[in-house]
C-alpha cells in the first residue's frame, strides 16, 4: 500500500504517468488523459491520505508497485 503524499507531489508524479493538468472544473480538481478523467483532491496543507491514495490510483488504473517504483526513482 503505498503511504501518504503531499497534494503536489501527488500532482506531480502523476504527471509523470501522463496526465495532464490540473484543470478545475465543478467540486474539484482533474487530470486527464486520454479519455480518462482522474477527479483529484483539492490542495489542502494535510497530505493526501494512504486511503484516498488507493482509491485515486485504482481509479488512475496504476498498480501499487508501479507508484513506488516511480516514487523511489528518484
Amino acid at each position: 500500500m503505498p503511504k501518504s503524499i503531499s497534494w503536489r507531489k501527488l500532482v506531480q508524479v502523476l504527471g509523470q504517468f501522463g496526465f495532464d493538468g490540473p484543470y478545475s472544473g465543478g467540486r474539484h480538481l482533474f487530470m486527464v488523459k486520454g479519455t480518462l478523467k482522474l477527479h483529484i483532491p483539492n490542495p489542502h496543507s494535510g497530505e493526501v491520505s494512504k486511503h484516498l491514495l488507493s482509491q485515486i490510483l485504482r481509479q488512475a488504473e496504476i498498480s501499487s508497485e508501479e507508484w513506488n517504483m516511480m516514487i523511489n526513482a528518484k
